[in-house]
């Protein structure tokens, strides 16, 4: 789930929100792409993949669930990879911010983007879609304590969580999501531009998972969205690695074109393997 995001994430970051022809012009899966405006180097993954490694690393760990744990995760991992990707002034506020407490009572909570969402997949592992529910949402009112910020998040989390406990077909996703999610329309398919919403992000990934029957072509179909690709890449590929009905292809040279300093390849598989071990203790 994890490496299946971060190649997502690091691929995706190269057409967040670049020209449409741009996008149709190098979203082929080739190489990495150097993004036309932002100087993110080919191959690093963003914000969406280091704020997951936070979520996974407290669930592996088995940290206690609170606001105060989780929001001094975000700031160490943060601290100890200090990298771009992040909105400008989340960029700025945990470059000043020292700790989980300066956190929580300095952050501006209320949003309803996608930063909720983006990290969530990995409490999917979790045993029902109760605790998934609530874990998800202690998470997201972190930052994003809005009714759209957390109903988002969950429903990113439960993605995940219904392809590993087998609860239906791929295709009966978003029913699914309707049922658990109710006034989001996530059954409905999402086309075009995905902007800067949380539920924009998860519904445009909704629908890519349920038309694409490989990870390669959820891939591409994500980046062609344009818009905050790399957003809705990072929830789908980590929502599709557990599926049965998704073939595992995504290129060699993607997995191996992954970043791979303290916290990259081989750090996030390792932490991969023990993150989905969970599922057996559950």
């Amino acid at each position: 789930m994890l490496l299946e995001l971060a190649i997502g994430d690091a691929y995706g970051a190269g057409f967040e929100y670049a020209d449409s022809e741009f996008v149709k012009s190098y979203n082929d899966l080739s190489r990495y792409v150097q993004h036309p405006r932002y100087q993110i180097r080919p191959g690093c993954y963003t914000d969406d993949t280091q704020m997951s490694l936070a979520i996974a690393e407290t669930l592996v760990d088995q940290e206690p669930w609170t606001r105060e744990v989780l929001a001094e995760k975000f700031v160490t991992t943060f601290k100890r990879d200090q990298r771009e990707g992040y909105a400008r002034r989340f960029y700025q506020f945990l470059l000043n911010v020292q700790d989980g407490s300066q956190f929580l009572a300095e952050i501006n909570w209320t949003s309803d983007k996608s930063g909720a969402s983006m990290r969530a997949a990995p409490i999917g592992i979790l045993p029902t879609v109760e605790k998934v529910i609530e874990f998800t949402s202690i998470q997201a009112a972190i930052t994003h304590n809005s009714p759209d910020g957390i109903n988002a998040a969950v429903a990113a989390a439960l993605m995940s969580h219904y392809f590993i406990y087998k609860l239906g077909a791929k295709q009966d996703l978003g029913k699914f999501l309707d049922t658990h999610v109710p006034g989001y329309l996530w059954s409905q398919p999402w086309s075009g531009e995905v902007k800067s919403k949380g539920w924009m992000s998860v519904r445009a990934a909704i629908t890519a998972v349920e038309y694409n029957t490989s990870m390669s072509e959820l891939l591409k179909y994500c980046i062609a969205y344009t818009g905050d690709v790399d957003t809705v890449a990072a929830i789908a590929l980590a929502a599709g690695s557990c599926s049965e009905q998704i073939s595992q292809d995504l290129p060699n040279h993607l997995i191996e074109g992954l970043e791979n300093n303290s916290y990259g390849r081989d750090y996030i598989i390792e932490l991969d393997r023990k993150l989905m071990s969970l599922v057996e203790q559950f």
